[in-house]
């Protein structure tokens, strides 16, 4: 099985000497990628001069998370695809897990276990120990539910079927990537990646979490949390994708109480003074509403479900009665 590293790097080069070493390293069984998303920093300097084990793709225009990976990964041959923010650190025999487990051809996509570069016995926001959706299409992780990380005691060692695998270290099945036509472009960045899950989710494949590679990732490299560019990304995005994965059947009332749950989100953010993220949020939904065409128009003609979503809320779990684990959630169900 042929198995390719792909970074994609944007102003990056900070994180390229300091994460690159890790993974040149440890992936001798890859060969490793930069594509670099018409970085204006030394990136591309910094790359040809220090790290010549590296292929470098370089694009003329940033296209964002989704349209870098998409034009980057047409022109790169291998069976398997690992989608690796440039800010992650790996360890030994990280991709030895993989390798042997995708010989199951149900098997589409995947990540290991994401723990904080700073608190390295912490699991980190972006992909945790595996992620899922509740009943009105919010994501959460297995050891990080909203802002709340939990300490890594191994309690989330045991290998198992997720919803959706962290855009920060994709592990993905190159045919079942453009079978699926890759990455939802007008997504941009975040959340593309739950997208591309819920589709693989509803076109019979199954995705999974592996505790037995472990990787530390820094976390917001390229955008902080509280940048209100995130802010509206999020709040656009989780909306699209509840549009196009759900059965029609199932979409009005999950998508009134989403649409219901992000407006009270975002009188909070104005009651605390978040003025920027308010407003982010306010432009998020009204740009969801232009988008409502397209959205229909990309999702027509393949199966949706909603069986992807937990029967509970996350958001009541959480803020009204305290849960702050996914332990705590009932039954899991």
């Amino acid at each position: 099985m042929k198995v390719a590293v792909v970074i994609l790097n944007y102003n990056g080069a900070d994180h390229l000497k300091t994460f690159l070493p890790s993974v040149i390293q440890y992936s001798n069984e890859a060969e490793i990628w930069v594509a670099d998303n018409a970085s204006i920093d030394d990136s591309i300097e910094i790359l040809t001069s220090q790290f010549n084990a590296v292929k470098v793709l370089e694009m003329t225009e940033n296209t964002g998370y989704a349209g870098g990976y998409n034009r980057a990964l047409s022109g790169i041959e291998a069976d398997l695809l690992v989608l690796l923010n440039s800010d992650v650190e790996v360890t030994p025999n990280w991709l030895l897990p993989f390798i042997g487990a995708f010989e199951d051809k149900k098997l589409a996509a995947a990540q290991p276990k994401i723990l904080s570069y700073h608190q390295k016995d912490y699991f980190e926001y972006a992909g945790a120990a595996g992620g899922f959706l509740d009943k009105w299409g919010y994501p959460f992780c297995r050891g990080r539910v909203f802002d709340t990380c939990e300490k890594d005691i191994g309690q989330y060692d045991d290998e198992l079927e997720i919803a959706w695998a962290t855009g920060a270290c994709l592990v993905i099945r190159s045919d079942v990537f453009q079978k699926l036509d890759g990455f939802d472009e007008r997504f941009f960045a975040h959340m593309e990646e739950i997208d591309i899950c819920w589709r693989i989710r509803n076109a019979g494949y199954i995705i999974k979490y592996f505790p037995e590679s472990t990787v530390f990732h820094l976390g917001g490299g390229t955008l902080n949390k509280s940048n209100p560019r995130k802010t509206f990304l999020n709040y656009r995005n989780g909306l699209a994708i509840l549009l196009k994965n759900l059965p029609l059947a199932a979409l009005p009332y999950r998508l009134f109480v989403r649409l219901i749950l992000d407006g009270v989100s975002g009188i909070k953010l104005l009651l605390d003074g978040k003025l920027s993220d308010f407003w982010a949020v306010l432009r998020a939904h009204f740009a969801f509403y232009r988008m409502i065409p397209y959205l229909l128009k990309k999702s027509k003609g393949y199966p949706k479900s909603s069986l992807v979503l937990k029967k509970y809320s996350v958001v009541w779990q959480y803020f009204v009665k305290g849960n702050k684990k996914f332990s705590q959630m009932p039954n899991h169900d």
